[in-house]
């Protein structure tokens, strides 16, 4: 990631465009802009992008078919913007791909740090020998059934080698599974443990990154042996989980 990141605000509002292009340029961004989808690839083409804070109710193509678009060719942040407070349009952005959203109105300052959030969540900083280490150390592998995640890389490895694609949130949420093998997470513990509570204090949120997950590691997804539910708790690892 470039020292600059490089911030793409896709929205048709051009007051909300105006005001969220100056206040993250004052804050040592780059900063680009898009109207449309159109609009939004040609951007992606000409630079590259850290992360894109992509409205929900965009004209033609909305933002969620943009979220699931960029998120199948790219691991770029995605912040959904929405003026709508339907739970159900949340969970949807979240099984598309999208690492955060915000409701509108919002306030300059909370958009900066979910911004910085998603920044850190795709590349953190590197170790510091002083701080206190999370599920494992930043510079750790952990190994399970053949797959391999480095935690430094934020990387995941098929038993055969391949790269696989992973959201930031996705990626929090597997290193969190792997760091408690045959320990039942409920939904509270693993938004604790992944983002915080000031996540989406709601079941289906998890339940979505979940499936997400399980789409990508499983051989089954709907009969998963890796991430399996546990009725009426949460979920538990199976993993055979290794630290070489």
């Amino acid at each position: 990631m470039p020292e600059q990141p490089h911030i793409l605000i896709v929205d048709d509002d051009p007051r909300i465009v105006r005001m969220l292009s100056t206040y993250l340029m004052g804050e040592g961004f780059a900063v680009s802009t898009a109207e449309n989808g159109a609009a939004m690839r040609t951007c992606l083409q000409r630079h590259p992008i850290d992360l894109i804070l992509l409205d929900l109710m965009l004209p033609g193509e909305d933002g969620l078919q943009l979220a699931r678009e960029i998120r199948s060719t790219a691991a770029i942040g995605i912040i959904m913007l929405t003026g709508r407070t339907d739970m159900l349009d949340t969970v949807v952005g979240l099984e598309v791909g999208a690492d955060d959203y915000m409701a509108k109105p919002f306030h300059l300052r909370e958009v900066l740090a979910r911004i910085k959030s998603v920044l850190r969540r795709l590349r953190p900083p590197a170790p510091n020998n002083s701080a206190v280490a999370g599920p494992a150390s930043s510079s750790a592998r952990i190994r399970f059934d053949g797959w391999a995640l480095d935690l430094g890389r934020r990387e995941l490895t098929t038993p055969g080698g391949q790269l696989v694609p992973l959201t930031s949130g996705e990626f929090d949420l597997l290193a969190t599974f792997a760091a408690h093998p045959g320990r039942v997470l409920d939904r509270d513990t693993l938004m604790d443990l992944t983002r915080g509570r000031r996540w989406e204090a709601f079941d289906r949120a998890i339940d979505a990154q979940v499936a997400r997950l399980r789409r990508k590691i499983e051989t089954q997804p709907k009969r998963p042996t890796l991430i399996k539910s546990v009725r009426g708790v949460g979920y538990l690892f199976t993993g055979d989980v290794e630290h070489p």
